[in-house]
């Protein structure tokens, strides 16, 4: 279901959007293996400052591994249950996986396809949001590359990048300024936190240059 950033979810609490690979955890590529999933720098006590929050927390992620045959959908899972299991160790609770598994250079013909869903554009947030029910004008978009945060401001959240190093493109355009650029999801969800939980905090608005 797709429907527009602006009616999706209107006049109903927001949410936390985030990427998974190089986000959440560590990025390994086409990794499905539960037991190779690591966390990533920040986010165990990212996730005790979110998961206390109260709001939907969703991971929202692009998986071109199923288009290209490196793996089968049922293999995704498994991480979906690794991923529960990290939330829960800290406190958290994940609340929806949505994940993309089209590629328009995919071997798999029915997963190679140009989509709406494939960040960097918006139909994984806005499904989530017609789903769970949470307005995507009051949440948040965190992730680690420009694609994260192009699809979060056309879905019309707030976005956050963590500038650990995976963005090396730096491909500028009107969607692609983050509200602001931190270093570990640590930095980010103490910004979400003074937002949506009305904690104090110093930290500076960094616009990405």
């Amino acid at each position: 279901m797709a429907v527009s950033g602006a009616d999706a979810g209107a006049g109903r609490p927001g949410a936390v959007l985030l990427d998974k690979d190089g986000t959440i955890v560590e990025d390994v590529p086409y990794n499905v293996d539960p037991e190779r999933m690591r966390l990533a720098p920040g986010a165990g006590s990212a996730l005790r400052r979110l998961g206390a929050l109260g709001v939907p927390l969703v991971v929202v992620s692009n998986q071109p591994g199923v288009a290209l045959g490196r793996f089968a959908p049922q293999a995704l899972v498994g991480v979906r249950e690794r991923l529960t299991a990290m939330f829960a160790e800290h406190g958290a609770r994940l609340s929806g996986f949505f994940y993309c598994p089209h590629h328009p250079d995919g071997l798999v013909q029915r997963f190679a396809r140009t989509c709406l869903c494939r960040k960097p554009m918006p139909g994984l947030l806005r499904n989530a949001a017609a789903l769970l029910q949470f307005d995507l004008r009051r949440s948040w978009m965190v992730g680690d590359i420009l694609n994260d945060v192009e699809a979060g401001n056309r879905a019309g959240c707030r976005t956050i990048l963590v500038d650990c190093g995976n963005e090396t493109e730096w491909a500028k355009g009107p969607m692609r300024t983050p509200d602001h650029v931190v270093r570990d999801l640590d930095e980010a969800a103490r910004i979400v936190e003074a937002e949506m939980g009305g904690a104090p905090h110093d930290l500076r608005r960094v616009e990405a240059s």
